[in-house]
């Protein structure tokens, strides 16, 4: 079984996680996503803009910007003049709905992300699709720790980059690379949200310990 190139842990939202990030970074491949939406920002999981900012001047850290709202669905109507993605991020996922993207909302997106030099994902509820020229997140769960009901295989070498989320947690992440059951050489990654969280707090123990169970 082929463990994932790196995971991916969404909901980052304190800056004195930083220290244990930094900590963790430098034993186990992660990316670290932060949630943006300008309308959510007094919400848990959506840190302020003086927050996120400060987030990413961490630039020794692997990021992502999660997009949500109008922000995700204004670089689907127009990607040559929708806002920037914040500074310090590596990649942008486009939440533009629940619905998948058609032709015209994948090729935007893969638009946007070349314009600004960060490469773009979006999410698929089913096969992954072919289109290359964006990266595909299998996400059924949209940051509520369901579980899918099938886990589609990974692409041929040659294929769109993918990575898989929906119920990954500590407890299920050994039990879910099993079910994945990726060949040798596959390049895949996995998201979790909801089960790295502890009473609504983004938990680095739990962290660690899925990254202990993936790569000992």
């Amino acid at each position: 079984m082929q463990p994932p190139v790196f995971i991916a842990f969404t909901g980052v939202d304190r800056l004195d996680l930083l220290p244990g990030m930094r900590r963790l970074s430098a034993r186990y491949p992660i990316e670290w996503g932060v949630l943006v939406d300008p309308e959510q920002e007094d919400k848990a999981l959506f840190p302020a803009a003086p927050v996120r900012e400060a987030l990413l001047e961490a630039r020794d850290l692997r990021w992502a910007a999660h997009i949500c709202g109008a922000a995700a669905r204004a670089i689907v109507a127009d990607p040559l003049t929708a806002p920037p993605p914040p500074a310090g991020v590596q990649r942008a996922q486009v939440n533009h709905g629940f619905q998948g993207s058609d032709a015209a909302q994948i090729a935007a997106a893969r638009d946007y992300g070349r314009r600004l030099g960060a490469r773009t994902v979006l999410q698929c509820q089913g096969d992954f699709p072919g289109e290359a020229g964006v990266d595909w997140l299998f996400d059924v769960s949209f940051g509520t720790g369901v579980k899918p009901d099938r886990w589609p295989a990974p692409p041929a070498p040659e294929g769109p980059f993918c990575g898989y989320s929906g119920g990954i947690g500590p407890d299920t992440v050994t039990e879910i690379l099993a079910r994945i059951a990726a060949p040798d050489g596959a390049l895949y990654w996995i998201d979790m949200e909801s089960r790295v969280r502890t009473d609504g707090a983004f938990d680095l123990a739990k962290c660690e310990a899925v990254c202990r169970a993936v790569y000992g």
